[in-house]
């Protein structure tokens, strides 16, 4: 567990816009052009309409209340009600477009960050923390949304509202309009000091904000409520969550401070600004510089000159923001998956397949290959590469034969059976399907031909049907009991009383070891695989739960090409072939007579583990 102090993430702090951004969040807008345009059609009418009800209000009462001329206030009056009207239109129908055109670009942008995510490589989210890059689906893609929302809006009105406001009351009274611009610097120093001072300490509060997601992903799920209460203190914990959390509740509170200091200040320079107005404009309309009307219009359009002064002081800082939510939207979109398909791959249609590995060479990625810094923020540098983790495999795997890879732990067995689907790909070498190399095929196909059951079988948070279903996705419920009691688990299914309804919890605690296994070999079934690759599928397992779980491998396996990982040499007593792999190459080869008459490393860890047995 990392405790060191979470800062802001630099990867906001520091960005600067790489060229051809502007061009490519354009791309972006291109589909809702027409919904932008009538979006800031609104915005710039009510603008005007902004601007038009003082005018109005300066009318009346100069040339209807003085005068003393009522069906002229009655319309006035009238217009005056029209226009709120039309302001509270235009505003709903502004609205309108804006939420069409925000949430339509974040269905865009998630939908594609998470087709993009999903196309990486296992290694990729071997390095990357999970709240890290949910933090870019959900924050930084509404904070890139809203460059063409709340920045764009926010820019075009107060641009057509500062420079209509200012036009109308130079045209009105040029004198007022002077002194009320020279008390502006008082304004907008520490407007912009206040804005920069809160985007820092947003930024902060982000950062703080993901490292706590990330702590909660990996906390609240099963598996970690479970390492937590056997190995973790409670006062530990909560220590490191409290440190986070104090900090963004300390940031909430200068954040809440500053927006009050400043809006005070606000409020104190627009009543002095007001002040000076009525002073200035009083005696001016007793010299009858000025009519009483022109007055009131003078300042009601001042109460409206230092709200856009206000947020174009700090407009730069706002569309930065959402500009650099888009770069970090798009460094995600840039990271090319480490494992693709080739132009020009094909699909593979053969069902007996032969698997072969010819002198295959293997070694781990580096970290900027196939990951970003920002979203591995509590991972310290590797400075040391994996090394050659496989050394010149090569072994031949005929159609419907089981191929089983033994030896110590940590000797390359995963890895070897990693890179058939393609999880990985080899660094030397090549494997082959039938002569196919498995890089010129379509990962969709290759990965369609083969099914995989884990030590640990990992279940989805939903029903049973729902985790079968997951293996074919037109499966009908007579397929899945098939399926089902060939795995040896549908007497089971049947008793619960919602059977195939029924939720098995997050990452299927709600069921034993043997029964997610049993499960999980059902899912395979009903997927209907040629290659099926078990990775210590019994390892951990009791004699009873065993001896099921045997039962439906047999079943899983019945004329199908198998690579079979395993400790336990007595399950791959009759593999037609086993691999002894040790330091990342094979180095006894054989049926298990052969291996045992040999005498080397495959005897003595049988030796070994039959001596066990019959000690126990």
């Amino acid at each position: 567990m990392n405790y060191r102090s979470m800062t802001a993430d630099p990867s906001v702090k520091t960005q600067k816009l790489k060229p051809g951004t502007i061009k490519r969040i354009a791309s972006f807008a291109k589909p809702y052009r027409v919904a932008i345009y009538v979006f800031l059609f609104t915005v710039v009418i009510d603008a005007f309409l902004i601007v038009a009800t003082p005018l109005l209000l300066r009318k009346l009462l100069d040339d209807g209340v003085i005068p003393k001329n009522g069906p002229l206030v009655t319309q006035l009056a009238l217009a005056v009600g029209l226009i709120a009207l039309a302001d509270a239109l235009m505003s709903i129908i502004g609205r309108y477009f804006s939420s069409r055109i925000g949430e339509g670009l974040i269905f865009d942008l998630r939908s594609q960050v998470y087709a993009h995510v999903q196309k990486q490589s296992i290694a990729f989210f071997t390095r990357t923390q999970t709240g890290a890059l949910i933090s870019r689906i959900n924050s930084d893609v509404i904070g890139a949304q809203q460059a063409f929302t709340s920045s764009l809006s926010g820019v075009v009105s107060n641009v057509v509202s500062l420079t209509l406001v200012t036009v109308t009351m130079l045209i009105l009274s040029w004198q007022i309009t002077i002194l009320s611009l020279v008390l502006l610097p008082l304004f907008l120093i520490p407007t912009k000091w206040v804005g920069r001072k809160l985007q820092s300490l947003t930024r902060e509060s982000f950062g703080l904000n993901a490292e706590m997601s990330s702590t909660m992903n990996e906390r609240f799920n099963v598996s970690g409520a479970m390492l937590v209460a056997l190995y973790g203190s409670p006062k530990r914990e909560l220590d490191y969550f409290s440190s986070r959390a104090r900090k963004v509740a300390d940031i909430g509170i200068s954040m809440a401070m500053l927006n009050r200091i400043f809006f005070i200040a606000l409020t104190s320079v627009a009543a002095v600004a007001t002040a000076f107005a009525y002073g200035i404009g009083g005696h001016l309309a007793i010299t009858g510089a000025i009519t009483v009307g022109t007055l009131l219009a003078i300042t009601s359009l001042l109460a409206r000159l230092y709200g856009p002064l206000t947020a174009l002081s700090n407009v730069r800082i706002d569309v930065m923001t959402a500009l650099v939510s888009f770069e970090r939207v798009f460094e995600v979109l840039d990271l090319e998956p480490m494992v693709q398909d080739r132009t020009g791959a094909h699909v593979l249609l053969d069902k007996d397949l032969e698997v072969n590995f010819h002198n295959v060479s293997f070694s781990y990625p580096n970290a900027d290959e196939i990951s970003l810094a920002s979203l591995e923020s509590a991972a310290r540098p590797e400075t040391i590469p994996s090394g050659v983790v496989l050394k010149n495999i090569s072994f031949t795997a005929p159609a419907g034969t089981m191929t089983a890879l033994v030896g110590p732990s940590g000797a390359g067995k995963t890895t070897i059976s990693a890179l058939l689907p393609r999880l990985y790909d080899v660094t030397y070498g090549s494997i082959t399907l039938n002569g196919n190399d498995i890089r010129d095929l379509t990962l969709e196909s290759l990965r369609g031909s083969m099914g995989v059951v884990m030590q640990d079988a990992h279940l989805f948070h939903a029903s049973i049907f729902e985790n079968l279903r997951y293996a074919k996705d037109d499966a009908t419920p007579a397929e899945m009991e098939r399926a089902c009691r060939s795995a040896q688990i549908w007497d089971l299914i049947a008793a619960l009383p919602n059977g195939l309804d029924t939720m098995v919890g997050e990452r299927g605690h709600r069921l034993s070891g043997g029964e997610k296994q049993r499960l999980a070999i059902a899912r395979l079934l009903l997927k209907s695989p040629a290659i099926v690759i078990l990775d210590e599928a019994t390892a951990h397992l009791d004699s009873e739960n065993e001896s099921l779980v045997h039962q439906a491998l047999k079943e899983a396996l019945k004329g199908r090409t198998s690579i079979v990982i395993a400790h336990r040499l007595s399950t791959v007593m009759e593999a037609d072939q086993i691999l002894v792999v040790e330091k990342g190459k094979i180095v006894e080869r054989g049926t298990h007579e052969e291996l045992v008459q040999l005498g080397g490393l495959y005897a003595e860890l049988y030796a070994r583990q039959d001596l066990s047995a019959s000690a126990n």
